[in-house]
């Protein structure tokens, strides 16, 4: 991986200027208009960028979809919607693995717990959040009178009856504060899902890997008042596809991306923070790997999470591969320093400022360092890992929570974040006990042997009792799986909590003094000083580079473009698409087994499909996890397109755009009408699709 990421980046690795060819996920209220005149001689109107924005939708389990039909009709990645096929799925039936198709309105299923955002409206409140910190404060000070500040503005833009969401979103790692509003959806309805053989085809072994073969695609539609949306809204279908060398743009919602992090946070990603995660996440997927292959109905059960252990283990190791380049890493550090010198040689006193700004951050990253451990053990929950757990400390939070003033509580608790707080706690989605207590069981003995089983907390916590036995007992004993009990809890607040004497819940509130005490030594030593510190650096860069640096992601909405196009790797073309005759190669190439096992049904219609259509594709677009399920339109902003992957040169997009190996995958329009026409029968789908008959 590390020869392909230096073959992949040796031609970049002479420059440092603010964006590279079609690099960038741009803000809708900072579009790329210089960059595609200049390159592309095409301007997206201010109805286009809008139409674009309210077409697309936010998944809160985290992905990106968009409005295909005037009813409320939303499409994604099967992956995307994986969790939700999982929740609705029993023993009898396995929509996750066998996929569902509802042939009528009245067939689709209701989602338990899924809330879909669409974004209205992007506000700067940069001055407005800033000028409740004033000079010299304390860091804990600080970062308390500006988390107050972002509640207040939260709770006056957001709106229960009317369904609107409000969000401040931090941008420039604090650099800029953006108010986000949504439209938000709660009545969900599952549509259609393929298999899981053919939307995964390949499975891991061809996972971030290039040709791809995969119909990673689902369908969900949004009802509103009980009867589907109707929306004004929504991308028309292309007959036509995707052409070579075409220019296309996505709209979606991409996670994280650590592009503008100084040296000394790319020091302790590398040094640190990935080698930790990556021994928990091989952790995990042996642990779910040997349980699910006990039987059937444990790998239904344990299959979600298990793909997304594996998925992030592969996305680490790549970008740990580019962490490790010495010619990656050397750009960072060449970018770094002209962004010194720029703030050496200027008299400008907003960029003097910064000038203390990477001193600061080095320092809260050594704190970073120090805290990983308990941080990840408490707050992030990896000791507890389990849904139970975090149900029973949602529970027990609320019950200290709720009765402070707004701007006292934590900020999960923030007035404009109880609504789909609340949603996502009642929900009736099924916990089951047995891998609830597998888990469990590995999150104490990784506790244990981690702080020692001599700890005073590791000894609490276990009672006397094996990680094992401990893990059954309150897991066994607990309510907190009971959405009734959960709406009883936390109506009741601090009395009825205290009554209940749930052990679970008692676990949590057995551990939170050493959680908070972690959470809030994060918050005032390593977020609050890096926050003021990138505020300083964002100064500097905008006066050295001008709006010409976009933000890094979020998981907030962003318009990326580029051009349908191969590539070139170990010295072999790599055609940009591939077509349906190339999966019946590789399935057969494979011996048709494991991940490379055909669908029944693809076998059996396989001579009714146009077998040189399309399937999948690559572009340029500048995209990275959480961009999953974004649409990929052409210049009419028609759909050609989905994103569902990036080949495995694209994982260094954490830290640096490459255009010359890196691309995004997705699948072809004509390859989902192909394949709902002639393999599952859904010619009402496409209909709607494409508004023929």
């Amino acid at each position: 991986m590390t020869r392909r990421l230096t073959a992949a980046l040796g031609v970049l690795l002479m420059a440092a200027t603010p964006t590279f060819a079609d690099e960038g996920m741009w803000l809708f209220n900072n579009p790329p208009a210089a960059q595609l005149k200049a390159k592309y001689q095409f301007e997206p109107t201010p109805d286009w960028l809008d139409h674009l924005r309210l077409s697309s939708v936010r998944f809160n389990s985290g992905g990106s979809g968009s409005f295909v039909s005037a009813d409320g009709l939303v499409m994604t990645n099967h992956h995307v919607g994986a969790d939700d096929l999982a929740k609705l799925s029993d023993e009898k039936n396995n929509y996750l693995r066998d996929g569902f198709h509802a042939k009528t309105r009245d067939a689709e299923i209701k989602c338990k717990g899924l809330e879909l955002n669409v974004l209205l409206a992007i506000k700067d409140v940069t001055n407005d959040v800033n000028a409740a910190v004033n000079p010299g404060m304390a860091p804990a000070d600080a970062f308390k009178a500006r988390q107050a500040r972002i509640a207040e503005i939260e709770k006056a833009n957001a709106d229960e009856k009317a369904s609107v969401r409000a969000d401040v979103v931090s941008l420039y790692a604090g650099g800029q504060y953006h108010l986000y509003t949504f439209r938000k959806y709660t009545d969900i309805r599952l549509v259609f899902a393929p298999e899981k053989g053919i939307a995964f085809f390949g499975g891991d072994p061809d996972n971030f890997e290039y040709p791809r073969y995969d119909l990673d695609v689902c369908f969900f539609r949004v009802y509103n008042g009980g009867a589907p949306l109707k929306t004004q809204h929504y991308l028309k279908w292309s007959a036509a596809g995707a052409k070579e060398n075409e220019l296309v743009f996505v709209s979606g919602h991409p996670g994280r991306t650590n592009r503008q992090n100084t040296v000394a946070e790319l020091q302790y990603l590398r040094d640190t923070g990935y080698p930790y995660l990556l021994q928990r996440l091989v952790r995990l997927e042996v642990l779910l790997s040997a349980w699910g292959g006990r039987t059937a109905e444990n790998m239904r059960r344990a299959e979600d999470d298990l793909f997304s252990i594996q998925n992030s283990r592969k996305a680490r190791l790549g970008g740990l591969a580019g962490l490790l380049d010495p010619k990656l890493f050397g750009r960072k550090v060449a970018d770094e320093q002209r962004l010194r010198e720029f703030i050496g040689k200027s008299m400008n006193t907003d960029v003097k400022a910064a000038e203390g700004a990477f001193a600061a951050v080095e320092k809260a990253e050594k704190v970073r360092a120090e805290l990983i451990r308990d941080l990840t053990l408490l707050e992030n929950a990896a000791g507890f890992n389990s849904a139970s757990f975090g149900i029973a400390r949602t529970l027990a939070r609320a019950a200290d929570e709720l009765p402070k003033a707004p701007a006292e509580r934590l900020r999960e608790f923030g007035d404009a974040r109880i609504p789909s707080l609340k949603f996502q706690l009642f929900s009736d989605e099924p916990i089951h006990e047995d891998i609830e207590t597998v888990k469990l069981t590995d999150g104490l003995t990784f506790l244990a042997t981690s702080l020692g089983p001599d700890h005073e907390l590791v000894k609490k916590v276990l009672a006397g009792k094996s990680p094992r036995d401990r893990a059954y007992e309150v897991v066994s004993k607990t309510k907190v799986r009971d959405p009734e009990f959960r709406k009883k809890m936390f109506e009741g607040g601090k009395a009825a909590v205290d009554a209940a004497a749930d052990p679970m819940i008692e676990l949590a509130r057995l551990v939170d003094p050493a959680s908070r005490a972690a959470r809030r030594r994060f918050e005032t030593e390593v977020e609050e000083p890096k926050r003021q510190a990138h505020s300083a650096l964002a100064k500097a860069r905008y006066a050295m580079d001008g709006d010409q640096v976009y933000p890094d992601a979020t998981f907030t909405l962003r318009l990326a473009f580029g051009t349908v196009k191969g590539y070139t790797e170990a010295g072999k073309a790599v055609p940009p698409f591939s077509t349906m005759d190339g999966l019946y190669a590789r399935s057969k190439e494979l011996g048709n087994t494991g991940p490379f096992e055909l669908p029944k049904r693809w076998v059996d219609r396989k001579d009714k499909l146009d077998l040189k259509t399309p399937f999948n594709f690559v572009c340029t677009a500048d995209i990275i996890g959480g961009n999953s399920g974004s649409p990929v339109v052409n210049k009419a902003g028609e759909v050609v397109g989905l994103i569902f992957d990036g080949n495995i040169q694209s994982l260094v997009l954490d830290f640096i755009y490459d255009e010359s190996e890196a691309r995004a995958v997705s699948v072809d329009s004509r390859a989902i009408v192909e394949a709902l026409r002639k393999v599952y029968d859904a010619d009402a789908l496409v209909a709607e699709l494409t508004g023929k008959k």
